[in-house]
């Protein structure tokens, strides 16, 4: 019985050798994407040919932005979606860490726009910091979390609709190192991480910078996944010559290319069909739309000319059985979403956070488990750990449990994960104009450790018109943030009638606001309050030809009660493009809290709107209406109506703008206006504006059209900058009859 057992095995191990020395072995086709910085968009192109080819592809591998497009493209993303992903990409924002302005409230997004540079300070004991870039990736880690959603947990990459890899250089020891699994979204952010520009992804004691340090193009990963044949699509600009070394920058882009040189040309040597895109004219920081346009048309040119090629490769693949397509989901790019996936919470945690601050953000937002969530609502929460709670990093993940409820809805486990928390944020703004020459503001906010969220802030104004303030405010319910405020002021301003000045006055001023009910929501902030006002050490210089009866200003107390409603939808600060703005306020003024000057108190109502229309995708009209009514038998004299100006408060609070025209001109007590704006963008950052305006003004209502009706018009260049709008006015009023100009550089303050 033995001897027949060994018989048969020997001939079934005969049978067996034989069928699989006669079966074909398995082909796979590897896509191997080299880095390059915004260079790598080409690698779109490429992908869009082969699939136009019918190349089905069974591994992936990348570095840098070859990374970014071959992990999507291994989720399943198409080369067709890739191309609507990067061109409807804000990459201005996605590359910088700042906060997105439709998350935050209207207080945030002008911090946001008045600050070049905002830090924090390590007070008292010092703290370990774990940057190490300029940039720390807030916002591409998030865009590469989103866009690979179904995949947010931890995973093999072997087991992605196609089997993948991508390389990053650990900077601990100098080595390579490849991601094989792991969170996706954070090893394409380890792989493209600039050293010094981005900051580090830290894993295990490693810490990953950019892969092109070591391995900028990966086709020996593709090897060792068991590739039998390889296309390669590199970005590698020709080398330089001793004559292209002309500059600081191309010396240091010289330097980064020799590091990303490591294995580059024997990994091209074992490419079947390697494509050079040529980018000649563009570099790693080219990511204008122009830009990327042009790149992705080059990547089809550079895989066209291998067309032939590419072709016999899939004929090849087809004899061999090789013809199965491998799943696409099609993902579309956040900003084109018709809807946001939502999921049922079915498990809520929070990382790295104190009770207190846990319990805020679930009051606050009304958060449990079996409750809906989708991404737009996770960034709403993690915008307001930042801004709310001062952590200096916050982050989710959706983890989706795959488990669908009778709604349709699926189960998910939802993580809010908190950075390190700041003891202060530091802001400072630096402007220049023709008018101050330089002015200087800072800011210093402050949590308070307490079971309610608080917070002091300091802020203080240097140049021509000094201003320091005092901010202390609190979150006792979800959107209420009651604040007292205490701004002194010392102002020096020239005051005109028709273009003639009238008098000029330098005197200093105390305000203290109280305001209980403070409401912010998103678009909206509304706010109630009491207020004292106290101008004193007035100086005034008086134009002998003033007219008789003017009267000469004194120290004075005021107290008033006000109401204001401030919404805002506009989806930019400086130059919008669509949204709308509106503004209306009311104040009663008194010397007693009930009357002024032994009569009723005055009534100070003002409101303003503007709306943008889209013409074409660089044409823009903005209307405004805007106007301040004041009644009363007196008037003080500082809380006057003043025009003038490129925006609203630009030298005094109640100062409305006016096309043609700068300088502060005193106006009757009742005051309306109209002004219209096109606004032609002929690149992504110059901006051109035209202006006219119109206005009425008079004592009493029934005199508003009699009187001379006020015009001016307007023309500016600006360019928008990291560091503020760059730019120049000039114009024409009736009101002075002389040309006007105005130099701007900076944010406004």
């Amino acid at each position: 019985m033995k001897r027949i057992l060994t018989v048969i095995a020997i001939l079934l191990t005969t049978v067996l050798t034989a069928f699989a020395q006669e079966a074909p072995k398995q082909q796979k086709v590897a896509l191997v994407l080299s880095g390059g910085g915004a260079k790598g968009m080409a690698h779109i192109g490429v992908l869009k040919v082969l699939e136009r080819a019918g190349i089905h592809v069974d591994i992936i591998t990348g570095t840098s932005m070859g990374s970014i497009v071959g992990g999507l493209y291994a989720t399943g993303v198409t080369a067709e979606r890739l191309d609507s992903i990067v061109r409807a990409q804000d990459w201005t924002y996605v590359l910088s860490d700042k906060d997105d302005l439709s998350h935050q409230s209207l207080r945030e997004r002008e911090r946001q726009n008045t600050y070049i540079l905002s830090t924090s300070l390590n007070l008292g004991k010092k703290k370990k910091k774990v940057e190490g870039g300029i940039i720390v990736g807030k916002n591409i880690g998030r865009l590469f979390a989103d866009l690979t959603s179904p995949y947010n947990d931890s995973i093999n990459f072997n087991k992605l609709p196609i089997p993948f890899a991508c390389v990053a250089t650990n900077i601990v020891d100098n080595t390579e190192y490849v991601f094989h699994s792991g969170i996706l979204s954070r090893a394409m952010r380890a792989s493209m991480a600039i050293p010094g520009v981005f900051s580090p992804v830290r894993i295990n004691g490693m810490v990953l910078v950019d892969g092109g340090l070591r391995n900028n193009y990966p086709t020996d990963v593709a090897k060792e996944m068991g590739a039998t044949f390889i296309i390669g699509s590199s970005v590698k600009e020709p080398d330089r010559t001793a004559d292209d070394l002309k500059s600081t920058s191309d010396i240091l882009m010289q330097l980064i290319d020799l590091n990303c040189k490591n294995k580059f040309e024997e990994n091209l040597a074992i490419t079947d069909i390697p494509i050079i895109v040529d980018v000649t004219g563009y570099s790693a920081a080219s990511f204008s739309a122009s830009a990327v346009d042009t790149l992705i048309r080059r990547g089809e040119e550079a895989a066209m000319a291998h067309w032939d090629e590419i072709v016999a490769l899939k004929e090849r693949l087809e004899q061999n059985g090789h013809s199965k397509p491998h799943p696409r989901i099609l993902i579309q790019p956040k900003p084109m979403l018709e809807h946001v996936n939502s999921y049922k919470i079915g498990e809520l945690r929070f990382e790295n956070m104190t009770k207190s601050d846990e319990q805020f953000i679930r009051t606050k937002f009304r958060l449990h488990e079996g409750d809906s969530i989708d991404s737009n609502r996770a960034n709403l929460i993690t915008t307001s750990m930042r801004l709310d709670l001062f952590y200096k990093f916050a982050d989710y993940r959706i983890i989706n449990n795959a488990v669908q409820q009778p709604d349709g809805r699926s189960t998910a486990r939802v993580v809010f994960i908190a950075g390190e928390k700041q003891s202060n944020l530091m802001s400072l703004g630096v402007r220049f104009d023709n008018e101050e020459l330089v002015a200087m503001q800072a800011n210093a906010a402050f949590p308070i450790s307490s079971k309610m969220p608080m917070e002091l802030d300091f802020t203080l104004r240097l140049g021509k018109r000094i201003m320091a303030r005092a901010d202390w405010a609190f979150h006792p319910t979800s959107f209420l943030r009651p604040t007292v405020s205490y701004t002194f002021r010392r102002n020096d301003i020239n005051f005109y009638k028709s273009g003639d000045r009238y008098y000029n006055l330098t005197y200093n001023h105390q305000n203290l606001d109280i305001a209980p009910l403070n409401f912010t929501v998103r678009n909206f902030d509304v706010s109630i309050g009491v207020e004292w006002d106290h101008y004193f050490n007035n100086k005034m210089l008086i134009n002998t030809e003033l007219d008789h009866g003017f009267e000469v200003m004194e120290n004075e107390h005021l107290f008033s009660y006000h109401a204001e409603v401030n919404y805002n939808s506009e989806n930019e600060w400086y130059f919008p493009t669509r949204g709308s703005k509106f503004k209306a306020s009311f104040r009663y003024l008194t010397d007693n809290f009930v009357e002024l000057k032994d009569h009723v108190g005055t009534t100070d109502i003002s409101a303003m709107w503007r709306k943008s229309f889209s013409l074409t995708d660089h044409w823009v009209i903005q209307p405004m209406l805007y106007g301040r009514l004041l009644h009363g038998q007196y008037v003080p004299l500082m809380m006057s109506n003043v025009i003038g100006g490129e925006w609203f408060g630009q030298y005094l609070p109640q100062q409305l703008p006016f096309a043609g025209l700068g300088n502060v001109e005193l106006r009757w007590n009742k005051i309306v206006a109209a002004q219209l704006q096109t606004q032609f963008m002929p690149t992504q950052s110059s901006i051109v504006l035209l202006c006219v305006a119109a206005a009425q003004n008079a004592d009493e209502y029934n005199s508003l059209l009699k009187n001379r009706t006020m015009l001016g018009a307007s023309m500016s260049y600006y360019y928008n900058t990291l560091i503020g709008p760059l730019g120049a006015t000039v114009g024409y009023s009736n009101i002075t009859k002389e040309p006007m100009y105005y130099i701007n550089m900076g944010f406004v303050f």
